[in-house]
């Protein structure tokens, strides 16, 4: 079947992928309430279309902590992602750079960052969760800083891991090997394609203080014994101090939180609920994105992702009050079902989409898109 749009590339990567795999891509926290409500809530947000306007001419171009990127758009960060196609995140990245924007990448990524680097990744930003090893972090942060990381995105909404049942159930957590083991045999392609031939298999920004064998047999439990829970808006000046590049906050919800980071000195926020895969119930991005921007968007960088299925969406997000979005399961779905060629073709059709959509609502510029486009 031809590929058209996001939903194609997801019904591809669930018959590649093991189910543990998929379903790590495609699950969301609890009941998954917040991963619906994403999707549902932003579709539901009406646009004004405008006629008889010249929309000859299209600029999608936009400018991100001084740097001008083709889309207003990156590739957010997705954990174990080179799990889904050989050393994807290096794929994925060269993508990325091939069409002008940034990719982010995960610290619990396969490739780490000097891999990704190499690779091509071009504007190539950082996510960071901080583990209870302080004195690794300081040597990771010097990682980003020698290679000129464009900027450090600190995810802030997963002092623990999020309660996510399809995980137990597929064996991703709770010790299922021989469950996973079985998937991957009835996986032969991808077997071989990044089982056999994508190794070496591990979290490799964190490789050096790994356990020993765990390599990605106990990923959420390593997440769940390494991860430092007493982190704190006071620790923002300890990242400050190794890290003097632009520094975004990952996972705000909340207007007294946004307001937070904005007196600590973070140069932008990302409004997000970690895609449903966190507390569940929370608001969507789409209802939380307006009250946050109204508050400090004259102070920092909003971004914002959750739900982002389609060029459209990134449309609704900017009109929403967000300068850029970041697509998340998106690209993931893209990578598992087709590799490099897979995000190449992904960023080509989110593109297409976002074009038709600035000319039907009748904007030319991603500078004019605001909430004059939505219908009241």
């Amino acid at each position: 079947m031809a590929i058209a749009c996001v939903s194609d590339f997801r019904r591809e990567a669930e018959k590649r992928l093991p189910r543990f795999l998929f379903d790590y891509i495609d699950g969301g926290a609890y009941a998954e309430v917040t991963l619906r409500r994403n999707v549902e809530d932003l579709a539901e947000i009406a646009l004004r279309q405008r006629v008889l306007v010249d929309v000859s001419k299209i600029d999608t171009r936009t400018r991100l902590f001084g740097r001008e990127i083709a889309l207003p758009f990156g590739l957010g960060p997705v954990g174990m992602s080179g799990m889904y196609a050989r050393r994807g995140e290096c794929q994925a990245a060269r993508a990325a750079a091939a069409k002008g924007i940034p990719i982010c990448l995960s610290s619990v990524s396969v490739c780490d960052l000097r891999e990704v680097a190499a690779a091509g990744a071009d504007p190539l930003w950082f996510q960071l969760y901080v583990i209870k090893d302080r004195a690794f972090m300081r040597e990771l942060l010097a990682v980003a800083r020698e290679l000129n990381c464009g900027a450090l995105v600190f995810t802030v909404d997963l002092p623990v891991p999020g309660a996510r049942y399809r995980d137990v159930h597929s064996g991703l957590a709770g010790g299922g090997r021989w469950q996973r083991l079985r998937q991957i045999l009835t996986h032969p392609r991808w077997a071989w394609d990044v089982g056999v031939k994508g190794k070496p298999h591990s979290l490799g920004n964190f490789a050096p203080v790994l356990e020993k064998a765990s390599g990605l047999d106990d990923y959420i439990g390593w997440i769940g014994r390494n991860f430092d829970p007493s982190i704190a808006w006071k620790d923002l000046g300890w990242i400050r101090d190794n890290w003097p590049g632009p520094l975004l906050i990952k996972g705000i919800l909340d207007v007294e939180d946004a307001r937070e980071a904005v007196q600590l000195g973070a140069d932008g926020i990302v409004v997000s609920n970690h895609g449903g895969r966190q507390l569940d119930g929370v608001l969507s991005s789409a209802r939380a994105l307006p009250g946050i921007a109204d508050a400090v968007g004259g102070d920092l960088t909003v971004l914002a992702d959750g739900g982002v299925r389609s060029g459209l969406d990134v449309l609704r997000m900017l009109a929403l009050g967000a300068k850029g979005v970041l697509l998340g399961r998106a690209w993931a779905y893209a990578l598992a079902a087709r590799g490099e060629a897979g995000v190449a073709q992904m960023l080509r059709i989110v593109e297409a989409e976002l074009r038709v959509a600035m000319q039907l609502t009748g904007v030319t510029s991603i500078d004019k898109v605001d909430r004059a486009i939505l219908a009241s």
